[in-house]
């Protein structure tokens, strides 16, 4: 059952990230929309001026990659909360979502850096902004898993 936890935890988590990083692009008109530049990235379909693709497609693979991440770290947490690393409570939801949100820059830095064709954005600034939306993440994933799991403890803690 904590896994089923976990996997709702992990898209309620992606849901805001997702929402976060929609939100930013628009009020800003950066490119963050990250479903788009990943479905990009993953299909190579990185238009000949550096912009990202508008096809359904590629907005599906996204979807499908960037939930899929969400869900796989979220059970990641779950892993560290049962061997004793942490629990599901708003420090260390921030805590998590900052170390994730580290990762999570290395591995898309690195995925620009090797990527054939990848679309032309602000690098530094996407990565930037993505710990901050990982450390949504961690938070929105860890209280959502609070939720469902309803702990003799307070989340605030």
């Amino acid at each position: 059952m904590k896994f089923l936890d976990a996997v709702v935890a992990g898209i309620a988590g992606t849901i805001a990230m997702t929402a976060f990083l929609y939100l930013l692009s628009f009020v800003t008109h950066r490119v963050m929309k990250v479903v788009r530049i990943l479905g990009t990235m993953l299909l190579n379909r990185t238009h000949p001026d550096g912009s990202l693709s508008e096809l359904t497609g590629t907005k599906v693979a996204g979807t499908l990659a960037h939930y899929a991440a969400g869900i796989f770290f979220a059970t990641m947490y779950l892993a560290l909360w049962n061997s004793g690393v942490g629990l599901p409570t708003a420090s260390w939801g921030l805590l998590f979502g900052l170390a994730h949100g580290l990762v999570a820059m290395v591995i898309w830095y690195f995925f620009f850096m090797v990527h054939p064709r990848p679309p032309i954005i602000r690098l530094r600034t996407y990565l930037t902004t993505l710990i901050f939306a990982h450390i949504i993440f961690g938070f929105v994933t860890s209280y959502t898993f609070y939720l469902l799991t309803q702990p003799d403890y307070d989340f605030w803690q």
